[in-house]
């Protein structure tokens, strides 16, 4: 006998809304009824396993499939199935939640809760973002239940009848709407499950294909897998990319559930093409790959899985809603990270010497922006000098001390960002003694002003914003082998030669081997501008002026006290040479400038 109700809501405007703005994305829909069949599979496997079921299981699989000449798409399971009257309690009462009921029945049983994916109520009714009508066939897996066919038109009216099923589970059939069809394709339906369902804990069959992994490696304990099943997974994942480095095996249950296994990539220069690359799962059901409230922001570039059930999401499971469980998963990522990378220098330094290019980025983003992490990280932070020897903080500190420390008591850390293009200045400082750094990463500035802040009675120069006698100061002084006013002649004559108002020209006693003339942009000057390139607040109006650098004249090189000694009218074409040498080695010199002191050179040589 037909039986005729309302769907009990409390409003008649509950489908427009569920299909327009509950569900953002209307694919959504096979994730959730795929979902709910595992659900009701997994169910009767549990049943089972309590011995409340002894009949014979069968394969435990979901099946989708489509009719394009129907015009229906099928998803079929064999799990527990539902009576008439449980149909009417878990369809027609929207959001009724029969996981939950599921779990309090038995949970005293051993079952875990955490293997309940879902649970009938809205996110069946996702269904109807893409169908006109919408059917269920099924049969409990109680003794003597029978069959029940339901059916909705999208309305709040229902139909039930008895129905034709021999065996246990259940059929929900999709009537594709004309506005849907493209859902019908067998291509489009095969993408959205290996989106969604790709590591579903029940196969999931399509088109007569297994499509679903069921036991992915972040479920197993990390005791049971080798590196070969980890970078296995990895090529999974990403089949086109590198292998890791090395992973990460997330494992915890306390105060919140969480699993997965995170990445370290090989990082290339185009930063933003490797984000989103953690996806996010509830239970083995995708959400999404929008992890940054979940994962901290400077670790946003690694790769891999996240799987949490303790996850707040919004009522369509499509976004994450911030709250204080989501802090508290971050904070413990932060810490296996952290935890890992210290791991990993302390057993072999080598391999994270090795490593260090590609995971420097991670490790000073991480000690830039979260304290707990620069307390454990400045331990295995390494510094890299330009001969290519790495150095913790404290072993860094150890070589310097005694050859880099001012006449203020201060640890100069000398630094360079191009060694190629500053080995002028590398060269002279090394001749010193001096040691000199290699920092030349696009989070570099940052760091820097970090370790400034954070060493004790430390600073830090790039080796060409001084001459080298500046770099670090000293209490002795340089003689010059000029006179004041040999000095003032010498100073005159350069001004004249360069005629540029923001080099600033002075003459000082240096070595006889330096070089004749240095230009060099102060360390606190280039770092404003820096400043201002990247945004920082209060320096934009430093992006407008233009560079002003200073222009040191070595008194004590012969090739200025030739100058002085030559005739009157050749002096400023020499020291113009001079000058533009020095622009040249700072890779400052191009365009008409560049033309001249290549003429001048050709004239000089033939006048030899």
């Amino acid at each position: 006998m037909e039986e005729r109700g309302s769907i009990s809501i409390h409003t008649e405007n509950i489908f427009p809304i569920i299909k327009k703005f509950l569900y953002s994305d209307h694919e959504i829909f096979l994730r959730e009824l795929v979902s709910n069949a595992v659900d009701a599979t997994q169910k009767m496997k549990r049943l089972a396993s309590i011995g409340e079921y002894k009949g014979d299981l069968g394969e435990l699989k979901v099946v989708v499939s489509v009719d394009k000449d129907a015009k229906t798409i099928t998803i079929s399971d064999n799990g527990i199935g539902m009576t008439a009257e449980e149909i009417k309690k878990y369809i027609n009462q929207i959001a009724f939640s029969g996981a939950s009921e599921f779990v309090e029945r038995y949970k005293e049983s051993g079952g875990d809760k955490n293997q309940i994916i879902g649970q009938f109520g809205l996110g069946f009714y996702s269904a109807f973002m893409v169908a006109e009508r919408v059917e269920i066939v099924t049969k409990s897996y109680q003794e003597s239940a029978e069959a029940a066919h339901w059916t909705c038109d999208g309305s709040t009216e229902f139909a039930i009848k008895p129905a034709h099923k021999e065996t246990r589970g259940t059929n929900v059939i999709l009537n594709v709407a004309q506005d849907s069809e493209e859902f019908l394709e067998e291509a489009r339906i095969r993408t959205i499950l290996e989106k969604y369902c790709k590591f579903l804990p029940v196969p999931v069959e399509f088109e007569g294909n297994i499509l679903n992994n069921p036991n992915p490696i972040w479920t197993k304990q990390p005791s049971e897998l080798t590196d070969e099943d980890y970078k296995n997974f990895y090529k999974e994942l990403y089949p086109f990319s590198e292998a890791p480095l090395f992973w990460i095996h997330l494992n915890v249950d306390y105060p919140f559930n969480l699993t997965g296994i995170l990445y370290f990539p090989k990082i290339k220069n185009d930063f933003e093409l490797q984000r989103n690359k953690i996806q996010l799962y509830s239970r083995q059901v995708f959400i999404t790959d929008e992890v940054k409230d979940v994962v901290p922001e400077f670790l946003m570039l690694l790769h891999g899985v996240i799987d949490s059930p303790d996850i707040p999401l919004n009522v369509s499971r499509s976004f994450l809603q911030a709250d204080s469980s989501v802090k508290k998963i971050n904070t413990y990522i932060t810490k296996k990270v952290a935890d890992k990378l210290n791991e990993i220098f302390k057993k072999d330094r080598t391999a994270f010497e090795t490593s260090w290019e590609d995971i420097n980025v991670f490790v000073k983003y991480g000690m830039l922006s979260d304290e707990k992490f620069y307390e454990k990280a400045k331990d295995f932070v390494l510094l890299q000098s330009v001969d290519g020897k790495y150095y913790t903080l404290e072993e860094y500190k150890a070589l310097t001390q005694a050859n880099q420390t001012n006449k203020s008591d201060q640890l100069v850390l000398l630094y360079t960002t191009d060694a190629d293009k500053q080995h002028a200045f590398v060269e002279a400082a090394q001749n010193r003694g001096y040691d000199v750094l290699k920092l030349d990463t696009l989070i570099d500035s940052h760091f820097i002003g970090m370790l400034e802040q954070k060493l004790e009675k430390t600073t830090l120069k790039r080796v060409d914003s001084e001459t080298v006698d500046k770099l670090i100061e000293r209490d002795e002084a340089k003689e010059s082998v000029l006179t004041d006013n040999e000095k003032e002649n010498l100073k005159g004559i350069y001004e004249t030669a360069i005629d540029n108002k923001n080099m600033m020209v002075e003459v000082a006693p240096m070595s006889p081997d330096d070089a004749p003339v240095v230009i060099t942009l102060p360390e606190f000057m280039r770092r404003m501008k820096d400043m201002s390139k990247a945004g920082g607040g209060g320096m934009m109006f430093m992006g407008d002026m233009p560079d002003t650098y200073n222009v040191t004249i070595n008194a004590n090189h012969s090739l200025n006290q030739r100058i002085l000694h030559a005739k009157e009218e050749n002096r400023p074409r020499i020291a113009r040479q001079a000058y533009d040498l020095a622009l040249l080695s700072q890779n400052m010199l191009s365009g008409a400038s560049l033309t001249a002191f290549v003429k001048r050179s050709f004239e000089l040589i033939d006048k030899e």
